[in-house]
């Protein structure tokens, strides 16, 4: 019994970020980046987005949602490398969560890719909603958020 729970976990593991049921994504890891992105809100896990769009996000912080998150070259190219390196299509592999998502298309926000929105359809109650001021705070529902947990 042993050799197939190890089996069923070595299986699992090689499975799309939610399709075991776990809702786990590996959190940031890049000092660098966890510092400058965590500084104003959570550092989202970049596997939740396509190379594309942390590289259109890394390319207009001038601007990003209505801020200036304006950083020096140096830092902004570490931290692009280090958002496409882990983006979910990195290295060429196809994650479950692009599915629906055009090869043109650059969704800019988490909460506008149709995982995001098949996931939380129906589930963000007003009340949650208000607690949790928007959308976008992980945290506020997801407690183990910032590790990687986005079980509720």
């Amino acid at each position: 019994m042993k050799h197939t729970l190890s089996l069923t976990a070595l299986a699992l593991t090689a499975l799309p970020a939610f399709a075991d049921e776990s809702e786990y994504m590996p959190p940031v890891s890049d000092p660098v980046a966890l510092a400058e992105c965590s500084e104003c809100h959570m550092a989202y896990p970049a596997g939740f987005l396509p190379q594309r769009s942390w590289s259109r996000i890394m390319a207009t912080l001038e601007d990003h949602f209505g801020e200036d998150a304006s950083l020096d070259a140096d830092t902004s190219a570490r931290i692009e490398t280090y958002l496409t390196g882990n983006a979910a299509d990195a290295g060429g592999r196809s994650s479950g969560l692009l599915y629906g998502v055009a090869a043109t298309d650059t969704p800019l926000r988490i909460s506008d890719m149709p995982w995001f929105r098949a996931e939380h359809d129906g589930e963000v109650s007003a009340h949650r909603l208000r607690k949790a001021g928007s959308i976008s705070n992980c945290a506020a529902c997801h407690r183990g958020a910032e590790r990687g947990s986005f079980e509720d």
